[in-house]
């Protein structure tokens, strides 16, 4: 007989997520039968409700906004990763009823630019500020050795920026992002603003661009990805990242090593072309 375990995805909205897909194409090709992986519309003020009423048969959570916060004060414990950026992705509920807490965002961006090649740049720009952006400073504490500019809207968000850098070891440097065009000539350029932001910056694409990691899926590709991969430059992109930090939740939930990440990335990219 097999084990009947749960897992879902919170957040609010959550219609659209993809990581039921992901999720259930793991268990599938892992043979565990007896899993199941559900959404589940939650905001912060039903986050303590929903946790009270889980049993023993949950395994893990994943949590997207608003979520990733307001999780943490309801936690066991919280890993060093995510604790550096405060913000929780995955919830491991333990056998002895524990809740953990880890960030599966960072090292899965880490992995998403190893697959393509990017192990260490001398300097790198990020797009946007946010909790995308302050996952993207602490993948680059460990990819980059030298100075990131992050080109952002107000001084408020600026100054947020140096803040995380002075907390995660990255030398941070800020521009308005009426000068967003400078960031595409750096080796490594992560866009984490949200969908038709960078459009505009398409003509600025230089002629020998080096690696996009822009974290948008849906729609893809955006117009600055299209332009960046059509002048010659490495793309690394959203469903990237969903795949690679899926894969550490499927490791950390379900106890098997290594997650089957080419059936989880054939079914994203399944799902992704059939609502197009």
């Amino acid at each position: 007989m097999s084990t009947v375990k749960r897992a879902a995805v919170l957040g609010s909205p959550i219609a659209h997520s993809l990581s039921p897909v992901l999720h259930r194409a793991a268990y599938a090709a892992l043979g565990l039968t007896g899993w199941s992986y559900d959404r589940h519309e939650v905001d912060e003020a039903g986050l303590p409700g929903f946790l009270e009423g889980l049993d023993a048969s949950w395994a893990g959570l994943s949590l997207t906004m608003p979520l990733k916060r307001a999780v943490i004060p309801l936690l066991d414990e919280v890993t060093a990763t995510a604790a550096a950026v405060e913000a929780v992705n995955t919830v491991v509920l333990t056998d002895d009823g524990r809740r953990v807490g880890d960030n599966t965002d960072i090292p899965g961006m880490v992995s998403a630019l190893r697959e393509r090649g990017v192990e260490q740049v001398e300097s790198a720009a990020v797009l946007g500020a946010g909790a995308t952006a302050s996952s993207a400073l602490a993948a680059l504490s460990r990819v980059c050795d030298g100075p990131v500019t992050a080109y952002v809207r107000s001084e408020a968000r600026a100054a947020e920026m140096r803040g995380w850098g002075e907390r995660l070891g990255v030398e941070v440097r800020t521009a308005g992002w009426e000068r967003a065009a400078e960031a595409l000539r750096a080796p490594l350029v992560i866009a984490t603003t949200p969908a038709g932001t960078t459009d505009a910056l398409t003509a600025a694409v230089p002629d020998r661009p080096g690696t996009l990691f822009d974290v948008l899926y849906d729609p893809w590709p955006t117009a600055l990805a299209a332009a960046w991969s059509g002048r010659g430059g490495a793309v690394v992109g959203g469903l990237d990242l969903l795949v690679h930090q899926a894969v550490l939740q499927v490791e950390q939930m379900t106890g098997r090593t290594p997650a089957p990440m080419a059936a989880m990335r054939s079914a994203g990219e399944a799902a992704l072309a059939a609502t197009h």
